[in-house]
């Protein structure tokens, strides 16, 4: 069988756990290439007894791979898949705010017969909240708590003057529907935009965010109200050395490759 080639464009935290769940051995699946700043100048990494693998600019990841991960900056979204669903192939995106704001990906993939693929991420229940959408859901509703360092260097923060690390209680800090969110945190709250584009959409997902000084994991609570079920879902996810992004987000992209050519797959 032939392996499906993977690529992984970014090498922060997040890329670089997959890249360490991939080289531990994923039936099926290599990793081919590996998208940076600078190719000249490649991270240190063990690598192990597969061998490195390529490293190149992540406009320039395309011609070595079949899927590629999107682990960097949302700003970079555009850069990186294009390429790829041009070319027809599947882009595994983590940027589901970025995703928001460039809706012509989505035509581009439709055009080109290439797909963009959301995993869950560090949220739980999109299998569930896809399945209510296929008859009517009448709210959903989510209630996102981080500590403070989880918010830092969000565009709404800035604009609103905020000193988020100056708070010494749990505070609300945003209310509003998930297309905001997708603007004012756009590297901070993506399960919000996930959990809209599996449910009602982005404008009538509502949205409450606190930053709360007395917590240490990132805690995301969902209540969706549909005529097939009530689902009343709550995660705590412990960050990685980058507070903005929880451990499971880079797990969740493994259960996905995984699925790719398992026997058995699990879930919607």
């Amino acid at each position: 069988m032939r392996k499906t080639r993977i690529g992984v464009a970014g090498f922060g935290a997040i890329g670089r756990s997959i890249a360490e769940h991939i080289a531990q051995g994923i039936e099926g699946i290599e990793l081919t290439v590996v998208g940076v700043r600078n190719p000249d100048a490649p991270p240190e990494f063990d690598w192990g007894s597969q061998g490195a693998p390529r490293f190149t600019t992540l406009d320039n990841m395309e011609p070595y791979c079949d899927i590629v991960i999107e682990c960097a900056p949302a700003p970079l979204l555009t850069v990186i898949a294009e390429p790829f669903l041009k070319a027809g192939k599947k882009v595994i995106t983590l940027s589901s705010s970025a995703l928001l704001l460039q809706p012509a990906l989505i035509e581009l993939a439709r055009q080109h017969h290439g797909q963009l693929l959301v995993p869950s991420g560090a949220i739980l229940g999109l299998d569930a909240i896809l399945a209510t959408a296929e008859g009517t859901v009448e709210s959903v509703k989510i209630v996102s708590r981080k500590p403070l360092k989880g918010f830092l260097g969000a565009p709404y923060l800035e604009k609103n003057n905020i000193d988020v690390l100056s708070l010494k209680e749990p505070t609300m800090i945003f209310s509003g529907s998930a297309r905001e969110v997708a603007i004012g945190f756009p590297a901070n709250l993506n399960v919000a935009v996930s959990v809209a584009l599996a449910g009602i959409g982005p404008d009538k997902t509502s949205l409450e965010v606190w930053a709360d000084p007395t917590i240490n994991h990132n805690t995301h609570r969902i209540e969706v109200v549909s005529d097939s079920a009530l689902l009343t879902m709550q995660i705590q996810n412990v960050p990685t050395n980058n507070p903005k992004t929880g451990r499971i987000t880079a797990q969740s992209v493994i259960a996905m490759l995984r699925k790719l050519h398992a026997p058995l797959s699990v879930g919607t």
